[in-house]
């Protein structure tokens, strides 16, 4: 099932095009990475397909719908900076996400935070960073969403911590689901991925199953990636 679609999308800033006459299709099932350099515009891709920036032209259809409110509920989306109010305790967060989520499961958010030995009855500003960025994957994760959008979910996790952050993404979303991450850890994640979308200078360099590349070009994912983008 096809369950994102992008037609000619195209993102410009002024004079400076951010993304130029993507043509994507994701289907429903897969883990996917978005990979590529700095200012390569995944980000604006991500933010687009979230729903939080407008194209300059082109259009997004999430199972078959236009990017609108019906389609926007079935995207759980983690940015790549924190959002969330420092005063506020945990289990406050988890009820506002209650509240605010039809699909919002805080049974599966209270079974992560004891996993990670993190206390709910705490305030978001006793926690270091690595840790607050784990209590906002464990609230995106907690959706029973159809696609989940991680804009680098381990960067700030110290490695002996992200095999365990990586596991919880696997075992907390639904198999019909798609899970796009974005990261500049390839190593950390190729393991887990599907496919991979390599984007450079606003336009989709590679769209294709990890399994044919690794079979065609006899490499890693990360020898892969820094071989097209001379890293």
């Amino acid at each position: 099932m096809t369950l994102l679609k992008c037609n000619n999308l195209t993102k410009t800033y002024g004079n400076v095009t951010a993304l130029s006459n993507i043509n994507l299709q994701i289907e429903s099932g897969h883990i996917i990475g978005l990979l590529g350099p700095n200012g390569s515009g995944k980000t604006t891709l991500i933010k687009l397909i979230a729903g939080l920036l407008s194209p300059t032209s082109g259009s997004i259809y999430v199972q078959e719908k236009p990017l609108g409110t019906v389609s926007k509920s079935l995207i759980s989306y983690l940015p790549d900076h924190s959002y969330l109010n420092d005063n506020w305790k945990v289990q406050d967060m988890i009820d506002f996400f209650e509240d605010f989520y039809k699909d919002f499961d805080s049974t599966r958010a209270y079974d992560m935070l004891e996993k990670l030995n993190i206390n709910p009855s705490h305030k978001l500003k006793t926690f270091s960073k690595g840790t607050k960025e784990k209590v906002q994957l464990i609230l995106v994760m907690s959706r029973r969403a159809s696609i989940y959008i991680l804009d680098e979910p381990i960067a700030g996790v110290d490695p002996a911590a992200r095999d365990y952050i990586l596991e919880i993404i696997l075992s907390n979303y639904d198999e019909n689901a798609t899970l796009l991450i974005s990261t500049h850890l390839i190593s950390d994640i190729e393991n887990i991925l599907d496919e991979v979308i390599f984007i450079q200078n606003g336009t989709i360099h590679t769209h294709a199953s990890v399994d044919d590349l690794r079979q065609k070009d006899h490499k890693s994912i990360d020898a892969l990636f820094r071989e097209v983008f001379k890293c």
